[in-house]
């Protein structure tokens, strides 16, 4: 009935640990180390909504690894002992601010998400093995009809990084931004005029099913689209949805070889693939055969694991990452050397993930984590900054 958040962790976690390991490489400088143990978030209420919003932050606290929430203030509070079933967890919600108003809390150093809904209060439970989070994806969720959204961020000694995302659902619009030390904002995330409308309308117009991911209220209201990976689950999307894609994939590299270069900044660090056997081996410069995936099906593809599993390791994680986004994009039988970073050729294959295509086409610069590694290439919607004054959180309109 529900999620746990051990079930995934969130995607800014991921890339912040990596992120944060390049960025200090030979130590911490005199900014990573002069980040406070709280920061401002600003947030602004432009949804044009009247409802009142309530605001969750919510994680694992990087100095002690215990999970909890915190208060305006960014106080740490320690979720107690859970049961199970599932007991209800302490109220954690926020006052947000009024439609057209704005107002400032503090977060402290978390890997987490900053929740917010309109009009009623999220439930949130707690199992034994921890938080117990929505999980909107099955009809008896008791957060199913309520409108809500996260961001996920994480802030430790190194700065923040600070995202949008759309990898389990694409709902309450929303932008985050972020006030650098010289008084500049970076900020991503914000549809085009019309683009959050824009978004159902282009799922419902597209054949096989992609309309199916549309989840309404009783009352009318859009509430969400789930993620591909959870429309595979409900049985919105058949289970065959990318059979042609991925069979002409391992068809095309039978006879040809697949060049995967994982770290930008590391060149000369190549891996290549070829199917034999119905498995893509993956050998090494000395001809080693370092890892092999099986055919992947589209659970596999879209929620980027079990066949296309990404461990955190130097070789076969960064394969896979890099697998895992030619697959989404549509870009492994066009470009035989991969990561294909170039924007313009993705999605172009009739059989591709048409969830994230219609979510980037629809971002003002672009960039969306419409998929679990959509920051291959740095396609993501993500700020970050290693001694951020301020963070932002704005609630965009719902048209």
């Amino acid at each position: 009935m529900f999620a746990s958040l051990r079930r995934r962790l969130p995607v800014v976690a991921a890339a912040a640990a990596l992120l944060g390991t390049l960025l200090t490489v030979g130590g911490p400088s005199t900014a990573d180390a002069a980040v406070p143990s709280t920061i401002p978030l600003k947030l602004t209420n432009n949804s044009g909504r009247g409802e009142a919003v309530h605001v969750y932050v919510l994680g694992t606290s990087l100095t002690t690894g215990q999970q909890g929430w915190a208060d305006a203030s960014g106080a740490f509070h320690p979720w107690p002992a859970g049961g199970n079933p599932p007991i209800p967890a302490p109220d954690a919600s926020i006052p947000g601010p009024g439609a057209g108003q704005s107002k400032t809390i503090r977060i402290p150093k978390l890997s987490g998400r900053i929740y917010f809904s309109y009009g009623q209060k999220l439930v949130f439970k707690l199992a034994t093995g921890g938080l117990v989070q929505p999980a909107v994806q099955n009809p008896s969720d008791p957060n199913r009809n309520i409108l809500f959204n996260w961001s996920e961020y994480t802030l430790n000694d190194s700065g923040l990084w600070l995202n949008s995302t759309q990898v389990d659902m694409f709902s309450a619009p929303y932008a985050v931004g972020v006030q650098r030390a010289d008084g500049s904002v970076a900020s991503t995330g914000r549809l085009k005029s019309g683009g959050y409308s824009g978004v159902f309308a282009a799922l419902r117009a597209q054949p096989g099913g992609w309309g199916n991911l549309v989840q309404t209220r009783s009352d009318g209201t859009v509430l969400r689209a789930l993620s591909p990976a959870y429309g595979l689950e409900t049985g919105a999307l058949p289970a065959n949805v990318l059979d042609d894609y991925v069979n002409r994939v391992w068809q095309k590299y039978a006879t040809t070889t697949l060049t995967v270069t994982p770290f930008a900044d590391q060149p000369g660090t190549r891996y290549y693939g070829r199917v034999s056997g119905g498995v893509m081996n993956f050998t090494n410069s000395s001809g080693a055969v370092v890892t092999s995936f099986t055919k992947p099906d589209a659970a596999s593809v879209f929620g980027c694991h079990r066949l296309l599993d990404a461990p955190n390791d130097a070789v076969r994680g960064p394969i896979s990452r890099t697998l895992c986004a030619g697959f989404n994009r549509s870009t492994l039988l066009t470009n035989t050397n991969q990561p294909d970073t170039s924007s313009a050729g993705f999605y172009q294959d009739a059989v591709t993930n048409h969830y994230a295509r219609i979510i980037h086409a629809r971002m003002v610069d672009g960039k969306a984590y419409a998929f679990a590694f959509d920051d291959v290439g740095h396609h993501e919607s993500l700020v970050h900054d290693g001694n951020p004054l301020q963070a932002y959180l704005t609630l965009d309109p719902l048209s």
